[in-house]
């Protein structure tokens, strides 16, 4: 397993995974990317929604397009 800031968390598959609601799902891909951030529309699998950024401006973390040279 790799944690990544402010990405997700990437675990050697297969991988099964249980919801809050107790449904269960499943991957057999050999790593998969599971979502930290809740943006994704796959969610648990990570879309890399976390880097789309809704302001952008005052996040203050140097990263991303918003970010000054």
């Amino acid at each position: 397993m790799k944690v990544q800031r402010r990405g997700p968390i990437l675990v050697e598959g297969p991988v099964e995974v249980e919801l809050e609601d107790g449904t269960t799902v499943s991957s057999d891909r050999f790593r998969v990317a599971l979502c930290t951030c809740r943006r994704s529309r796959r969610y648990p699998w990570c879309d890399t929604s976390h880097r789309a950024r809704s302001s952008g401006a005052g996040d203050g973390d140097g990263d991303g397009p918003s970010a000054k040279a």
